[in-house]
């Protein structure tokens, strides 16, 4: 792997790392919200937080493409 792949591959590394924690954050907010009775908002936000987790999946993959 050459120096310009490893330094992106660190990079999207760390963004996926904060975009996990933002996500955790997110739905920790979400279950709080929704125990106080806005079900509407819990759902949109878990709707959301599901196209986070499909992004992670193919930043994950590009990860793996740039380090192999």
């Amino acid at each position: 792997m050459d120096e310009k792949a490893a330094t992106a591959a660190d990079t999207m590394e760390l963004l996926i790392l904060n975009q996990a924690a933002i996500r955790a954050a997110l739905e920790e907010l979400s279950l709080w919200v929704s125990q106080r009775g806005s079900i509407h908002t819990h759902d949109n936000v878990m709707a959301a937080l599901m196209t986070l987790d499909t992004h992670a999946e193919a930043i994950l993959a590009g990860i793996e493409r740039l380090r192999a």
